[in-house]
């Protein structure tokens, strides 16, 4: 699959990571959706790429929001051909901290809610829109990329929420993978490592420069264009497929 010519929806699309992707695929012949909150800054952005780029705003936790955004990128594009679930959020919250409160279940319920369950009912319409498009090389109809997060895998103090969110995507990739393969559907997971998004530019240079001593090489924050290059691998290179791909310059969080 190439950028040339694909149609994409990417939430979380109107900052960071997802803004990255966007910016990459209009920029080398693409078309994409841009998936994120009314507040966000996707109506801006659409609008500074022009025609090959589409605002529709959305709640990935609302599936009536997600439904609706699904359709109006297949009747502005006609197609969806791939699809990256990048929104997510990140409140920090120990079990029990030193004040002796626990974690808010309504803050662990709007984590899972949209970093789990509106990635998968994201993952679920965009299927479904893939499976009626006409087979590419090797029969390939779609590539679904779900952003997991390296606290996925090596938790992290205070983000019980967030790593039981990217830890659960990371282990239904092969699971998906398998259950799209009938339709020719590609399942595919990054764990970004310590990026250099919105929220850790708000840091100062003490905390920011301590972070990147986390990274064995290269000695730098990884950024929205290293990440858009990665989902364009993927989308190149089909012989990936139900696999997990850290980006983190072999940092290991302790």
């Amino acid at each position: 699959m190439q950028v040339e010519g694909s149609v994409s929806l990417v939430t979380g699309g109107a900052s960071g990571l997802g803004a990255g992707v966007v910016g990459m695929l209009a920029g080398h012949g693409g078309q994409v959706a841009i998936l994120d909150l009314p507040s966000s800054g996707g109506q801006a952005l659409a609008e500074q790429l022009g025609d090959v780029a589409l605002f529709v705003p959305a709640d990935v936790s609302d599936t009536a929001q997600v439904a609706a955004a699904v359709d109006a990128t297949l009747d502005r594009f006609g197609h969806i051909d791939v699809a990256v679930n990048a929104a997510g959020v990140s409140p920090a919250h120990r079990v029990v901290n030193f004040k002796g409160e626990m974690f808010p279940l309504d803050v662990w319920r709007r984590t899972l809610d949209i970093n789990l369950t509106g990635a998968f009912d994201v993952l679920r319409h965009v299927a479904l829109a893939m499976s009626r498009n006409q087979p590419g090389e090797d029969g390939e109809r779609g590539l679904i990329v779900n952003v997991a997060s390296v606290s996925g895998l090596e938790g992290q103090t205070g983000q019980a929420a967030y790593t039981a969110s990217k830890g659960a995507l990371v282990q239904l990739t092969l699971q998906l993978a398998r259950d799209l393969a009938i339709h020719g559907i590609r399942v595919m997971t990054a764990a970004p490592g310590i990026m250099d998004t919105p929220m850790l530019q708000a840091l100062g240079d003490q905390r920011r420069n301590e972070l990147i001593d986390h990274h064995v090489f290269p000695k730098r924050l990884g950024t929205p264009e290293d990440f858009a290059r990665l989902v364009r691998c993927f989308m190149e290179v089909t012989l990936l497929n139900g696999e997990l791909v850290r980006l983190d310059a072999a940092a290991r969080l302790s």
